[in-house]
């Protein structure tokens, strides 16, 4: 494929044009913006650079100006002597927004009103002093509202009170006490590239309805190829709907790769398969393998050290016994941050037994790859470029809007090989552009969301420099929490050492059990600890954090960080709010 060609699509500036920090740059996005959107831009720039005041909380069901308000006006004069006409939602429906004939000026009134709904909910979701959730039961929720769908439409005034209910249940996964899961954070500049990205409407699968978004995903696959370690940013590679469905991929390729006759002939062409990953790994190995027809039995997992570590002799082991009963080692897939434990495989060795046994060698840094951006950090993925594929999920660690999560391979053209199936109603050989930029035919889906743009836009905003400093602040906040709880009392962690990624596990053992011998009792007991505080939590509203299981490990709090608005504060009040849900248990 061609390169674009312009720095226009690269990432970062010599002369700091794109620096989001210089306020000249700044106040002319903004007059672009406003020129475009009118009073959404106005509302979006005040909110940012505080030309206005904050908005005020909406109280009751109905919408801020919903029931009755003015008219937005079109015209190019601002101000302008235009008659305002009131418009009201109650008797408004779908059908008077565009393509509606004068639907224009209600549609820009409607959606100003929609993005005052949005805008309140994102900046409450970095406000401390609101809760991170408004937790009801299921059963509450369904009796409360009716969320029926019914034969009759409703009138805008109903819609825009559908958004604000919506919005006052939800998880403010923005908020800086949010530490549930491994996405967190609400990323502004991502957020407008989404709203953007909706608004276009679009497919991926060809450059002839997708031409900028197409280029933006060549450019972005290849800058992450590189910063892997691939000679040149060589290779391939696509956007797809999560770490899941990447580590499908890499199956679905590997095997490809080995045994191409399975593309026509299927499972009964090729012999018994075997795939290796660690006991740590992510479940979606085994549910690529049972999609694939591979078989959930075919997926070995390796053993690990007491940090969540596989250990290259117990692979080599297990490759040997498979061989041995006749079957076809096919793939291993290491791990760069395991899900729980944040363990990184060590990939070098790992990489040494897949060279020996000629086995794909796949890298699951989903929840790691990220760390590839920082100088301090990214020696833990040392080996993943001798990788053949790689899965990496920028909407983890990078805190990219979900989703957003790349497959990489290392070899030019095998996706294509491997996936194409020449719909020529969607690619014709005769068209009058570069065919290599129709990527469609690579991928699984037909249908493909715009995932890159997210990512493109806050790489210029932040420069490469900036996903550094958000990856390394986050490493040290986790360095932070450790170090607090190590010798605290009513703490104990579950394994020795500093974590390698942001993934701190621990137990609070409550006043009540430290006395106790450690025994099953005991065990019994402590396993109850972190469900009950974990829904304390979620009905005060207070915070969230992650808890589970993990071997003969009873219910132990998993904390992980990855959103830059969180503080050493937040990580107090984290430590001190466990302590009150928890001591009387």
């Amino acid at each position: 494929m061609a390169s674009p060609g312009s720095s226009f699509w690269s990432f970062g500036s010599e002369d700091g044009s794109g620096d989001p920090e210089n306020p000249g740059t700044a106040r002319a996005w903004c007059q672009v913006a406003q020129k475009f959107t009118g009073g959404i831009g106005n509302k979006l720039c005040a909110l940012l650079y505080g030309d206005a005041e904050k908005p005020a909380e909406s109280t009751g069901n109905v919408p801020p100006r919903a029931a009755s308000r003015k008219v937005a006006c079109t015209c190019d004069q601002k101000p302008c002597n235009c008659p305002k006409a009131d418009v009201n939602y109650a008797f408004l429906h779908s059908t008077d927004l565009l393509p509606a004939c004068e639907g224009e000026r209600p549609t820009l009134t409607f959606l100003q009103d929609v993005m005052d709904i949005l805008l309140q909910y994102v900046v409450k979701s970095f406000d401390r002093s609101t809760k991170v959730i408004d937790f009801h039961y299921p059963n509450e929720l369904l009796q409360e509202y009716n969320w029926e769908l019914s034969d009759q439409p409703q009138n805008l005034e109903e819609i825009l009170m559908h958004c604000q209910t919506t919005l006052k249940y939800a998880i403010k996964t923005g908020h800086p006490r949010y530490f549930n899961q491994l996405s967190t954070g609400l990323d502004i500049v991502g957020l407008a590239a989404d709203w953007l990205t909706s608004t276009a409407n679009t497919n991926m699968f060809t450059y002839e309805i997708a031409p900028v978004f197409v280029l933006l995903e060549y450019v972005t696959l290849k800058k992450m190829r590189e910063i892997i370690g691939w000679p040149g940013g060589s290779g391939d590679g696509i956007f797809s709907p999560g770490g899941a469905i990447s580590n499908m991929y890499a199956m679905l390729i590997a095997r490809f790769k080995m045994f191409p006759e399975v593309k026509e002939k299927g499972m009964a062409a090729v012999p018994r398969l075997i795939a290796f990953t660690s006991e740590h790994s992510h479940f979606s190995l085994k549910k690529g393998a049972a999609a694939l027809g591979i078989g959930t039995d075919s997926v070995i997992l390796i053993k690990c050290d007491e940090r969540g570590k596989m250990i290259p002799s117990d692979l080599e082991r297990r490759i040997l016994e498979a061989k041995q009963k006749g079957y076809v080692p096919f793939l291993v897939s290491a791990t760069a941050g395991t899900t729980v434990y944040g363990a990184f495989d060590p990939l070098l060795a790992v990489a040494d037994i897949c060279k020996k046994y000629k086995i794909w060698m796949h890298v699951d840094a989903a929840w790691g790859g990220g760390l590839l951006m920082s100088r301090k950090h990214k020696w833990k993925l040392s080996g993943v470029e001798r990788a053949n594929s790689v899965t990496w999920n920028p909407h983890k660690m990078m805190g990219v809007p979900l989703q957003c999560s790349a497959f990489l391979v290392r070899e030019e053209g095998l996706m294509q090989s491997c996936n194409q199936m020449h719909a020529s109603y969607l690619f014709q050989q005769d068209k009058h552009y570069d065919l290599s930029y129709d990527t469609g035919d690579k991928a699984l889906q037909c249908g493909r969301h715009v995932d890159v743009f997210k990512l493109w836009l806050m790489w210029r905003a932040k420069g490469t420099t900036g996903f550094e400093a958000h990856i390394d602040k986050c490493l040290e906040l986790a360095e932070y929490l450790y170090n607090i709880i190590k010798n605290r009392e009513g703490y104990e962690m579950v394994f020795d050492g500093k974590p390698q990624h942001t993934n701190v596990c621990f137990w609070y053992i409550p006043p009540s059990l430290r006395t106790l011998e450690d025994n099953e009792e005991r065990m019994s007991r402590l396993s109850k600890v972190a469900p009950v505080i974990k829904a304390r939590m979620m009905e005060y509203g207070t915070t969230m954090v992650s808890y589970q299981p993990l071997g003969d490990k009873v219910n132990f709090f998993r904390m992980v960080i990855s959103n830059p608005a969180a503080t050493h504060q937040d990580i107090d009040f984290l430590i001190e709010e466990i302590e009150r849900l928890g001591q009387d248990l």
